[in-house]
């Protein structure tokens, strides 16, 4: 980028700024850095300006780039949590195009800063990331690339089932020995023995976890007998950069939404030519345009935080009678943006006006074509809510950790009316089974019926109840 046309837009940048905190925006300190399409699309792929390096990065570098050569796609931001925040700009961008980018990110740093569910994300994870890739690559020199990339595989395979309301805990074999009290005595366990006891109270001591275990990763690092201590320390670093991801996949409309408001409120307190406003309305309908077959995040968002505004600037009498006073809308979606997770987003302030207004509907494919299949608008809102419980991944729970009384590992989907993909699930067993060392059971429901997937280190073996 020429050093005038820079000046320019680093004067620009410092205009938004000041609008966005005149609007009330609380961001990080903001660092801005231009890129050429290489750099914007390996931060991209990876995620992270400085992550470790593996196969399905790159895989996904080559897809971006190439729709980007070809004109199909282009990543119009690319921000990072963190504080302080960076964001990236493409070098070839036009200023009306990184004008919009400022502004859109500006909101993404606030949302980061203020959403409840970020409150205890790591804000020095670029530079955890860094050490992450450093130690994961010594690995490779000691043990071998192959062998790494083949535990990072049945890693990476698993790494979205995580806990995200417990980050720091104890193992619990741990806790069972701290809890355990002083040393024994010496022949305690031969008095032990002449105790009378209570066969129910026995086995609800050998459940093994003593509840559903939610986060797979972590019940796999802790008491996994196949780990070695250098798989367990990359167990234990892709579980914390998933624990980093994770809010930005519960409030992904929520975010995109909030950016999306607020990007062209800013917008239109710049002072733009007629050309200007005409590429910036361009772009953001590029941004902003519903799709007829799946939910634009950026569009629904903007959306129902428009409608919030809307109904607390003007409320109807039965908001009234709950206190609900005019003119509080802007309020409000602050309120909204600090509290609100996707789920509760759409469960508390999706309405049947909204839902009529926006026209949707659900869908379902029917023999070659697809169809409209319901339009009342709770199933509607329920079908969003759904889709977006644990950040849009299958809910799995630990239930036994010694399944047969042979060390087994018995998963449950806790299913909800959706079906897991059948392809997808036995391909991601002899990768559970990898980490695990003994036969892995999954017990779901395909086509109404109970069914139990098993690996036993050979072939994928299904059972229906």
């Amino acid at each position: 980028m020429p050093v005038g046309e820079l000046r320019q837009l680093e004067h620009k940048i410092e205009a938004i700024t000041e609008i966005a905190e005149g609007f009330g925006l609380d961001f990080f300190p903001m660092r801005y850095e231009v890129c050429p399409a290489d750099i914007i699309y390996t931060f991209g792929a990876y995620g992270m300006p400085t992550r470790f390096s593996h196969w399905s990065f790159g895989k996904q570098f080559h897809k971006m780039k190439v729709q980007y050569d070809l004109g199909l796609s282009k990543i119009y931001e690319l921000v990072i949590n963190s504080n302080p925040c960076y964001a990236f700009l493409l070098n070839n961008n036009s200023l009306i195009q990184n004008q919009l980018i400022v502004a859109h990110v500006l909101a993404h740093s606030d949302f980061f800063k203020n959403n409840y569910r970020f409150r205890l994300t790591r804000q020095d994870m670029v530079e955890s990331m860094g050490a992450t890739a450093e130690r994961i690559a010594a690995y490779e020199q000691e043990h071998g690339k192959q062998e790494v990339e083949t535990f990072l595989d049945a890693v990476l395979a698993v790494q979205e089932h995580v806990d995200p309301s417990i980050i720091k805990r104890r193992p619990e074999k741990k806790q069972e020995k701290e809890e355990s009290g002083p040393e024994p005595m010496p022949y305690a366990d031969l008095w032990e023995r002449d105790k009378p006891t209570n066969p129910q109270e026995k086995k609800k001591k050998q459940k093994f976890p003593a509840e559903p275990e939610k986060d797979i990763m972590w019940f796999i690092e802790e008491n996994s007998l196949e780990l070695d201590e250098w798989q367990r320390d990359i167990m234990t670093m892709m579980r914390e950069e998933m624990l980093y991801f994770w809010p930005q996949m519960e409030t992904k409309i929520m975010n995109e939404g909030w950016a999306s408001y607020w990007h062209a409120r800013i917008m239109r307190e710049m002072d733009l030519t007629s050309a200007e406003a005409i590429e910036f309305s361009q772009l953001n309908a590029n941004v902003i345009t519903p799709s007829k077959t799946s939910i634009n995040p950026y569009y629904l968002g903007l959306k129902i935080f428009e409608d919030i505004e809307e109904r607390y600037d003007n409320p109807d009498e039965v908001m009234k009678e709950r206190g609900v006073i005019p003119g509080g809308g802007r309020d409000k979606i602050f309120e909204v943006r600090a509290l609100e997770t996707d789920q509760s987003f759409i469960r508390n302030y999706l309405t049947q006006a909204f839902v009529e207004r926006e026209d949707l509907y659900v869908f379902a494919k029917k023999g070659n074509n697809y169809e409209v299949v319901d339009k009342d608008w709770t199933n509607i809102r329920d079908e969003l809510v759904a889709s977006r419980v644990n950040g849009g991944f299958p809910h799995l729970t630990v239930t036994d950790g010694d399944y047969l009384k042979a060390g087994e590992l018995l998963l449950t989907h806790n299913y909800e009316g959706t079906e897991l993909d059948v392809d997808y699930l036995e391909k991601t067993l002899p990768y559970i089974y990898q980490l695990w060392g003994r036969p892995v059971h999954l017990e779901t429901v395909i086509q109404a019926k109970p069914s139990v997937f098993t690996f036993d280190g050979r072939r994928v073996q299904r059972k229906t109840k």
